[in-house]
C-alpha cells in the first residue's frame, strides 16, 4: 500500500517534459488496461487527441470564478530568460493552479479511500534538468504536475495559457461555462504560431473533431435529423478535414462556423437557449475526457501509484464538471472504474488500488438507490457489468487465481464482484423489482455460485491428476486406484478451503464452508455411483476405493456440521444436499456377497463329504470323522480371510458370518445323526397279554411273532454298517469334537476382532455375534440322542439273544443274566475304548438305562415264554444287583448315586414278584377304581399300556399278574378279561 504514495521529487528526471521517450515507451507498455465501458467515440479521435482536450478544458475550467483574467505565468523559474509571450501587465497567477506544492497535511482522500501515505511527505525541491544550468527549480504548480501527468509539452502547454488570455480579455465576466472552448481555440490561433503548416494542420482538425464528436456524434440532446445548424456544421467540418480554413476573427468561413456551433451548444430541446454551452457535456465523451484527467492522479513513471498531491489535484479536476456535465454520482462511478482498472493494467500488484475501488463502489451502490435516471443507470450497468466480469472470471474459478501470495487481494474481489452484482440486480433489474427482496439474496447467491463453479472446476483438475497419479504408478507394486488417491485430494481440498477460502467468503455467505463441502460432495458422489455399480465381487481395490470414500464422506459431513452449528436448521439442507455415499452400505453389500459364497460353498462341500464318510473309529487317534476334521479347517480359513478382508466393518458383519457358519455345522451335525434312530427304534413292540398255569410247558416255545417285527425294525435301522455302533460312536465324538473346537474358535474370534482396526470397546460387551449360537445345542441334542440310540442298540439289537431271547425263557432259574452280563462287559470295554471320555459316562450311563429297561420288558412284557412264581423273586433281585454292579465296577464304574437314579423304578417294581396273588388281585382291582372311578365296579375296565411302570399302576399290576404261574391269577385273568393262555 505505501507504495501508493511514494516521495515524489519532482524534476527533470521525474515529472519533466524532455522525460526519455525510452521509459515514457516503457511504461506505456506495461499497461494492459479493460476495454472501457464507455462507447467508443469517433475513432478519428485519436487517444492524444482526447488527452490534449482534456488538459484544456482541466487548465480552462481552473480559472478563478471570480472572473479576472487567468494570467499566464512560464513554469521555467524566473531568472531564466522570459518568455516571449510574458509582459510586464500580466496579473497574478491562479491561485488553484499556481498553488505551490509543499503541503505534507494527510490526504482526505487518502484516508476516505482507506490508502496509507508513504514514508517521505511534501515535495522537495527538484534538481535543475539538462539545459538548466544545474540551477534548482522553484516548487513546482498543481497545474505543472497535471502538464507532466497528461504528458503535455511546454510549448503546448503555454500556447493553450496564451489563447485562455485572450480569450479571458475578450470575455471578462463570462463564466468558462459559456464558452465552447475548441471554437474560441481556433479563432485564436494562426499557422504562425507553429512550428509548421503540418502541426497547424493536426491541431484545427483535432479542434474540430472536438466539436463534431461534442455537437453532433454525442450532443448533450438528442439532434433532429433535420437540424439545419448540425448539417450546416457537418459540411463544415468535412470541408475543414481536407482544407484548413481561416480562422480570423472577421473571416466569414468563421463567423458560419461560430453561428452553427453556438446554435447548436445554446438551445435546448424546446429551442429556448441555455445559460451554459453545452459542447463537452454529453456521454459518453464527457466520461472519456473525465477519465483522462482523474487517470493523471497517477504516477506516469509508476503507474500502480498515486500521487502524494492526490487532494490538491482532485479538487481542480472536479472543476471541470461545469464543462463537462458531470456530477457526484457521475465521478464516483468513473473514479471507481479508473482505480479498479488501474489495478488491473498494473499487474495485480498493488492490493491498495482494489480496495480503493472498492470503497468507491460502497458510494456508487449509495447513488443508485436515489436516482433512475436512464443515462445514468446506462454508465452504470455498462461500468459495473466490466468489473463484474473481470472478478467473476477469477471467482469462478478462484483456486486457480488465488494463492499464498495473492490471497490478500481476494476479499476484496469478492466485494468488487458482490456489490457490483447487488447493484446491478437491486438496482438496475426490473426483474428484482417484480419480486419481493426477501425472496432474493444477491451476495449469498453470487457467493454460492462461485463457490460451486469453483470448487466443479478444481474437481475436475483433480479428476485429471489422479487419472494420471494412476498411469505414472501403473508399474509400481499396489498402484492406488484413482478413486481413492481422487478421495484422498478432495479431503484435501476440502480442509483447503476450510482454512483459506471459507473465511473469506463467511462475509457474505453463512455457510460458504457447508456449500464447498457439498459440492464436492456431490461431484465425489457422481463419481463413485459409477464406480460402484461396475463392481461384481469385493477385490481389495474395491473395498480401497469404498474405505476412502467412506473416510471422505464422514470428512465433508463433520465440516458441514461445523459449518452450519449456528444455523436455524442446524445443518439440514445443506445435509440435504449431500446423498449419502452408502460406501459402507456397499462394502457390506459385497462382504455379505463374499460371505454367501463362502457358506454355500461349504455347504456343498458337507453334503458331498458326508455322503462318503465312512465313519471309521480308527481313522485317527481322536475317533472322530476326518469330514469334521477338514469342515473346521475350512471355516478356521474362512475366519481368517474374513478378518484379512480391508473393511472398516468387521463387527459389524461379522454376525451374519458366524451365523452362516453356525448353520453350516448345524447342518452338518444334522445330516450326520439322520437315519442313526433313537430310543424308540430299538425297543421292541410288546405282546399282547396272556394268562398261564402251572401245567403248561409252553413257556420253552419261543415267540416268533415277537421276534420277527423286532428284528424286521432293527435290519432296516443297521442295513448299512455306517449305523452300527462303533459308527455312532464316531459320530459322537465329532460332534464332542464341535463343541470343544467351537469354544477354542469363539476365543479365537475375539483376538482376531481386537486386532481389527475397526473394532471397539462396545464390540466386546456382549456374545452376540461372536459366538455360535444354534451348533453347540445341535451338537448336545445330537450326542443325546446318539448316546440312548447306542445305549438300546446294544441292549436291544446286539445283545438281544442273550437278553431277549435268553433270559428267564422257562425256568427263571436255569436262564439267568450272567450270559447277558458277560456281553454287556465285552461291549462296555469297547464302548469305553472308543468314545471320547468327556462323553463316556454319559454313554455308559445310557447303555445302563437301556438295560434296566430292557430288564423290566423282559419281567413285565416278555411274552408267554416268561412265568415266574412267587419264589422266583428272589433270583430276579440277586439277577438285578449283579446288573448294577458290574456299572458300579466295585467302585470304578458309575457313581453309585447315578445308579440309584436309573435304577429306582426297577427297585420299586420288583417287590411285586415277592407278593401273593390275593395282594396283587387287590392291589390291582384298587388302583383301577382310584384310576376310573365308579364306572369300573361293575366291570373293570383293561388298562392301556403307557410303558411308564409303576407298582400302582394298574397295567403294570396286571402284568405281574399275567406273567404269575398261579392258578388263582389265571381264574382271574380268565374271568376278567378272557385272556388266552397262548397268542
Amino acid at each position: 500500500m505505501a507504495s501508493l504514495f511514494r516521495d515524489r521529487t519532482l524534476g527533470y528526471s521525474r515529472r519533466d517534459s524532455t522525460t526519455t521517450g525510452a521509459a515514457t515507451s516503457s511504461s506505456a507498455a506495461a499497461l494492459s488496461p479493460l476495454p472501457s465501458p464507455f462507447p467508443d467515440l469517433t475513432p478519428s479521435l485519436s487517444a492524444t487527441d482526447i488527452r490534449e482536450t482534456a488538459y484544456e478544458i482541466f487548465v480552462a475550467a481552473c480559472r478563478t470564478s471570480t472572473g479576472k483574467a487567468l494570467t499566464y505565468i512560464p513554469s521555467i523559474s524566473s531568472d531564466r530568460s522570459p518568455s516571449p509571450s510574458n509582459n510586464s501587465n500580466s496579473s497574478s497567477p491562479s491561485p488553484s493552479v499556481q498553488r505551490s506544492l509543499t503541503s505534507t497535511a494527510a490526504s482526505k482522500m487518502k484516508k476516505a479511500l482507506g490508502l496509507r501515505s508513504s514514508s517521505s511527505s511534501g515535495i522537495k525541491w527538484a534538481e535543475g534538468s539538462p539545459g538548466s544550468g544545474g540551477k534548482p527549480k522553484k516548487p513546482v504548480t498543481i497545474g505543472e504536475l497535471m502538464r507532466v501527468q497528461l504528458k503535455v509539452t511546454e510549448n503546448v502547454d503555454s500556447r493553450i495559457r496564451r489563447a485562455l488570455l485572450r480569450i479571458a480579455a475578450g470575455q471578462v465576466g463570462r463564466r468558462i461555462e459559456s464558452t465552447v472552448l475548441p471554437l474560441e481555440l481556433l479563432q485564436q490561433f494562426k499557422a504562425a504560431d507553429f512550428t509548421d503548416q503540418r502541426e497547424y494542420h493536426a491541431w484545427q482538425k483535432r479542434n474540430l473533431k472536438v466539436l463534431e464528436a461534442g455537437l453532433l456524434l454525442h450532443p448533450h440532446m438528442p439532434l433532429d435529423k433535420s437540424n439545419t445548424a448540425a448539417q450546416r456544421l457537418r459540411q463544415i467540418i468535412q470541408a475543414a478535414l481536407d482544407r484548413p480554413i481561416e480562422t480570423g476573427r472577421n473571416n466569414e468561413s468563421m463567423q458560419v462556423l461560430r453561428t452553427a456551433v453556438m446554435a447548436l451548444a445554446n438551445k435546448s430541446a424546446d429551442g429556448s437557449l441555455f445559460e451554459s454551452c453545452h459542447w463537452a457535456d454529453g456521454l459518453p465523451l464527457n466520461l472519456r475526457l473525465y477519465e483522462i484527467l482523474l487517470e493523471a492522479c497517477f504516477d506516469v513513471n509508476d503507474e500502480a501509484s498515486i500521487i502524494e498531491e492526490v487532494d490538491e489535484l482532485m479538487d481542480l479536476i472536479k472543476k471541470t464538471w461545469g464543462i463537462l456535465g458531470l456530477n457526484q454520482m457521475l465521478h464516483n462511478i468513473c473514479f471507481s472504474w479508473v482505480l479498479f482498472n488501474r489495478y488491473v493494467a498494473t499487474g495485480h500488484v498493488e492490493n491498495g488500488l482494489l480496495d480503493a475501488a472498492d470503497s468507491q463502489l460502497a458510494e456508487v451502490a449509495k447513488d443508485a438507490k436515489t436516482t433512475k435516471d436512464p443515462a445514468y443507470a446506462k454508465i452504470l450497468n455498462s461500468t459495473l457489468t466490466a468489473m463484474l466480469g473481470w472478478a467473476e472470471k477469477r471467482l469462478l474459478a478462484y483456486h486457480d487465481t488465488f494463492d499464498a501470495a495473492n490471497i490478500e487481494s481476494m476479499p476484496t474481489i469478492v466485494s468488487i464482484g458482490v456489490s457490483a452484482a447487488k447493484i446491478l440486480v437491486e438496482d438496475i433489474s426490473n426483474e428484482y423489482r417484480r419480486r419481493r427482496k426477501s425472496e432474493v439474496d444477491v451476495a449469498r447467491g453470487r457467493i454460492d455460485t462461485y463457490i460451486r463453479s469453483s470448487l466443479r472446476t478444481a474437481f475436475a483438475q483433480l479428476m485429471e491428476k489422479a487419472d494420471s497419479s494412476r498411469r505414472a504408478s501403473r508399474h509400481q507394486p499396489n498402484p492406488l486406484p484413482v478413486l481413492a488417491i481422487l478421495a484422498k485430494d478432495v479431503g484435501e481440498l476440502a480442509s483447503k478451503e476450510k482454512e483459506i477460502f471459507s473465511p473469506i467468503l463467511k462475509r457474505w455467505h453463512p455457510f460458504a464452508a457447508g456449500v464447498a463441502v457439498a459440492t464436492l460432495h456431490i461431484c465425489y458422489g457422481n463419481e463413485l455411483k459409477q464406480f460402484v455399480s461396475s463392481i461384481m465381487e469385493l477385490t481389495p481395490d474395491a473395498v480401497q476405493v469404498l474405505r476412502a470414500a467412506d473416510k471422505l464422506e464422514k470428512d465433508l459431513v463433520q465440516i458441514a456440521v461445523e459449518d452450519s452449528v449456528d444455523s436455524d436448521d442446524g445443518g439440514k439442507a445443506i445435509i440435504r444436499e449431500m446423498p449419502p455415499f452408502e460406501a459402507e452400505g456397499a462394502i457390506a453389500n459385497m462382504v455379505k456377497d463374499w460371505i454367501k459364497t463362502r457358506i454355500d460353498r461349504l455347504k456343498e462341500w458337507v453334503d458331498r463329504n458326508l455322503q462318503q464318510e465312512v465313519w471309521n473309529p480308527q481313522a485317527n487317534e481322536g475317533g472322530f470323522a476326518p469330514s469334521a476334521v477338514e469342515v473346521l479347517r475350512i471355516i478356521d480359513e474362512t475366519l481368517d480371510s474374513f478378518f484379512q478382508l480391508p473393511i472398516p466393518m468387521h463387527p459389524a458383519l461379522l454376525p451374519d458370518l458366524m451365523s452362516g457358519l453356525d448353520r453350516c455345522l448345524q447342518y452338518y451335525v444334522s445330516k450326520a445323526k439322520s437315519g442313526c434312530g433313537s430310543r424308540n427304534t430299538y425297543v421292541p413292540t410288546m405282546p399282547a397279554l396272556t394268562r398261564c398255569t402251572t401245567a403248561t410247558k409252553w413257556g420253552k416255545k419261543k415267540d416268533k411273532t415277537l421276534n420277527t417285527k423286532r428284528n424286521a425294525q432293527v435290519a432296516t435301522m443297521n442295513g448299512d454298517n455306517s449305523f452300527g455302533v462303533l459308527q455312532l460312536c464316531v459320530r459322537i465324538n465329532t460332534f464332542q469334537r464341535f463343541r470343544t473346537e467351537l469354544e477354542v474358535l469363539e476365543k479365537r474370534i475375539i483376538t482376531l476382532l481386537r486386532n481389527s482396526e475397526s473394532a471397539h470397546v462396545k464390540d466386546f460387551s456382549n456374545g452376540l455375534g461372536k459366538k455360535f449360537e444354534i451348533t453347540p445345542a445341535a451338537c448336545v441334542e445330537g450326542i443325546q440322542q446318539l448316546s440312548e440310540a447306542v445305549g438300546y442298540s446294544i441292549i436291544f439289537h446286539d445283545l438281544s439273544p442273550v437278553l431277549w431271547d435268553g433270559l428267564y425263557i422257562g425256568e427263571p432259574s436255569s436262564s439267568r443274566i450272567e450270559p447277558f452280563l458277560q456281553e454287556l462287559e465285552k461291549n462296555l470295554t469297547i464302548i469305553s475304548n472308543t468314545v471320547n471320555e468327556r462323553v463316556r459316562t454319559r454313554i455308559i450311563a445310557d447303555i445302563m438305562r437301556a438295560s434296566f429297561d430292557g430288564f423290566l420288558l423282559v419281567l413285565l412284557a416278555g411274552g408267554p415264554s416268561r412265568t415266574f412264581t412267587q419264589q422266583d423273586s428272589q433270583i430276579i433281585e440277586d439277577d438285578f444287583k449283579s446288573l448294577k454292579d458290574v456299572f458300579w465296577a466295585d467302585g470304578d464304574g458309575l457313581p453309585v448315586d447315578v445308579i440309584d437314579k436309573y435304577s429306582t423304578t426297577v427297585r420299586d417294581v420288583l417287590p411285586l414278584f415277592r407278593a401273593d396273588v390275593d395282594s396283587l388281585i387287590e392291589r390291582f382291582r384298587r388302583s383301577t377304581l382310584e384310576t376310573y372311578g365308579s364306572s369300573a365296579k361293575s366291570r373293570l375296565p383293561l388298562p392301556p399300556t403307557s410303558g411308564q411302570w409303576n407298582p400302582t399302576e394298574p397295567n403294570t399290576l396286571l402284568r405281574v399278574l399275567c406273567y404269575r404261574n398261579d392258578e388263582a391269577a389265571s381264574k382271574f385273568l380268565k374271568k376278567t378279561y378272557n385272556f388266552p393262555k397262548k397268542l
